[in-house]
């Protein structure tokens, strides 16, 4: 593994929830690639009423999915954060890229069903972007928080929340997404930071979504080097996987080159690209 790739695995670790990112503009620009949503593909089984979800565990815990069963095919998905906290508004009004309509465009192109988990504070940001992504038959958008806040301490520097906000944290991201016109939102969420512990697991829990984590980390969190990226998501892909990335071009740049690369690979290899409700009905 290259040095570059072992800085991506700590940065990827650490970052898996972008705690913090830096440069760019915030016009919430659709792009020619985002105003037209792609056709259902054949590659994305069509959306149906009700995901799949995991009840609460006998200790009255959140399921937590990390990847799909061992027994799978070669199947594996992608799932993009949508990172915004809720104090990076003046940033963003200051020309900071939190979207990344590139990436997304990309994935039209190749075809490639993917579940963005988005902050409220994305959605509110670029609502015409989160419309299009949650209108196309292609993706599906889960929850990640309002606020980007930690749901526990430690967890990367991030401002922490108690456990009696986090209903209204899950609530109000959902709420804001809704608002954009996004209709395929799924009852997943994914921990800002990676972060959580049995408290929080209990209060989402009363919120009936499944947590989603990942089983590979793809190093993209402010990564330079787009081979070393995609190097570590096909050394560590295998049947059901979980892979998580980014779709905030300020502090995952090199992301959709890496993209680039994977999916073809991946391809050539056998794997077939799912959303994460199709890697939860096995």
């Amino acid at each position: 593994m290259t040095a570059v790739t072992v800085l991506g695995v700590v940065l990827g670790s650490a970052l898996a929830g972008c705690a913090s990112t830096t440069g760019g503009s915030s016009a919430d620009r659709p792009a020619a690639a985002l105003a037209a949503p792609s056709k259902a593909p054949s590659s994305a089984p069509p959306a149906t009423a009700e995901p799949p979800n995991m009840a609460p565990g006998p200790a009255g815990l959140a399921r937590v999915l990390e990847r799909g069963p061992k027994s799978a095919d070669k199947v594996v998905a992608l799932t993009f954060d949508a990172d915004m906290t809720a104090d990076e508004g003046p940033r963003a009004a200051g020309g900071e890229h939190f979207d990344n309509p590139e990436l997304i465009a990309l994935l039209r192109r190749l075809k490639v069903p993917a579940t963005v988990f988005m902050t409220g504070r994305w959605a509110e940001e670029y609502p015409s972007q989160a419309r299009s992504i949650g209108t196309d038959p292609l993706f599906e958008i889960a929850n990640h928080s309002y606020s980007h806040y930690a749901f526990t301490s430690p967890c990367y520097g991030l401002p922490t929340m108690g456990s009696d906000e986090i209903g209204g944290e899950v609530e109000r991201a959902f709420g804001a997404i809704r608002k954009t016109g996004a209709r395929n939102v799924v009852p997943y969420f994914r921990f800002p930071g990676g972060c959580y512990d049995d408290a929080s697991l209990r209060a989402l829990a009363a919120e009936k979504v499944t947590a989603v984590q990942w089983d590979v980390v793809s190093g993209d969190a402010f990564a330079t080097d787009a081979d070393a990226v995609a190097e570590q998501v096909l050394d560590g892909v295998k049947p059901g996987s979980l892979v998580v990335m980014h779709c905030t071009r300020s502090a995952a740049p090199v992301t959709d080159q890496a993209v680039g690369q994977v999916v073809p690979e991946l391809r050539k290899r056998g794997y077939r690209f799912v959303r994460v409700s199709e890697l939860m009905r096995g």
